[in-house]
């Protein structure tokens, strides 16, 4: 669906939208301490039984990262569901929760919340990027850089470069950083949670070992690193995503149609806490994730929105700079493209 259609499609219910999504608006108790109890039980289980791999083969231990990882996952999609007040009816409650769940998936919960609520509000407004978001460039910005930035550019688009080693880095690095102008309680968040982090290390260290340790938590933080990095980035990064300039931005447009319906099998549905439902989660992130699903199968608002599958979401490693004439993103090749009509342009006028 084109862009344009989508927008004349969202535009005539925006008013309604509200009312539809306030029917959603309701934790369950019982239903997040079962959803909690599906998630950490099984983690710590992967745990028991990747240590006792680790005697018989650590190709063994590295097969069981992989679920272990994605329950990983799903600890972050809780946690993430904490910060925005959506999990629980209680702030107390989804506040303890989410500070565990931080610590375990190696994130600061209110300096992550801050950050991720920033997102939330600006996602998709050209004039306000910068923060809990992938840096995406115009592809005007793009071809006025000089070379060497350009090639910077380059480099930090590059899947390698963001899903194989930023991923991790800012899980295990970045997070540990504060800045000057962070509220008193996110910096707090910042450093307690580091320190929580090296007491649960030392703690298992001290039962297990350090280097059986490293070889359990090392493979599952990476690999859920990964995946985690994977679903934010295509979850907007897709080809007709919305970036408007702020004059032109609208909350509901961006939320329906700058945010993806990633339409995964039923088993990655259910690790990934239905975040694959993103379009639902930008227009109203109160509505707990075990809720999302029912919401877009009971409202034909939440079906129209840019749909993903599996294989088609690799398709979105190919765009890289948003350009603002097409109203799509385009790869590098079409940004190299322009800059040589440009320059025999420029010739042409010499």
């Amino acid at each position: 669906m084109s862009a344009s259609t989508l927008a004349s499609s969202a535009k005539p219910q925006k008013t309604g939208w509200q009312k539809i999504v306030a029917q959603y608006h309701k934790p369950d108790v019982r239903e997040g301490v079962r959803q909690i109890a599906l998630t950490f039980i099984p983690y710590v289980g992967f745990w028991v039984i990747m240590y006792w791999s680790l005697s018989i083969s650590y190709w063994l231990t590295l097969l069981l990262a992989i679920p272990g990882s994605l329950f990983m996952v799903r600890m972050f999609i809780i946690m993430h569901d904490c910060g925005h007040g959506a999990f629980f009816k209680s702030q107390k409650l989804n506040d303890l929760v989410g500070i565990i769940f931080g610590v375990l998936t190696f994130t600061p919960y209110y300096s992550w919340r801050h950050g991720h609520a920033i997102h939330h509000a600006t996602s998709g407004d050209l004039d306000r990027r910068g923060i809990g978001d992938i840096q995406t460039l115009t592809l005007k910005e793009y071809n006025a850089l000089p070379w060497y930035r350009r090639l910077g550019y380059r480099i930090y688009r590059h899947p390698i470069t963001i899903f194989l080693i930023g991923a991790q880095l800012n899980f295990l690095i970045l997070q540990r950083f504060t800045y000057h102008d962070d509220p008193k309680r996110e910096k707090l968040s910042v450093h307690a949670t580091t320190a929580a982090i090296l007491g649960v290390a030392a703690l298992l260290s001290a039962f297990i070992g350090w280097e059986a340790y490293l070889l359990i938590q090392g493979p599952m933080f990476y690999l859920a690193s990964l995946v985690g990095v994977w679903l934010f980035y295509i979850q907007h990064q897709f080809e007709e995503t919305y970036w408007r300039p702020h004059p032109d931005w609208d909350y509901a447009q961006a939320s329906l149609q700058g945010s993806s319906f990633y339409k995964l099998p039923k088993v990655l549905q259910w690790f990934t806490g239905n975040i694959g439902f993103h379009h639902i989660h930008h227009l109203s992130p109160k509505i707990p994730f075990y809720r999302l699903e029912d919401a877009y199968r009971e409202n034909d608002l939440f079906q129209h929105s840019p749909t993903l599958t599996l294989a088609s979401s690799f398709k979105c490693l190919s765009w890289r700079v948003w350009d603002e004439e097409q109203g799509k993103m385009v790869g590098f090749a079409r940004a190299a493209e322009v800059r040589r009509v440009q320059r025999a342009q420029l010739a042409g006028a010499d």
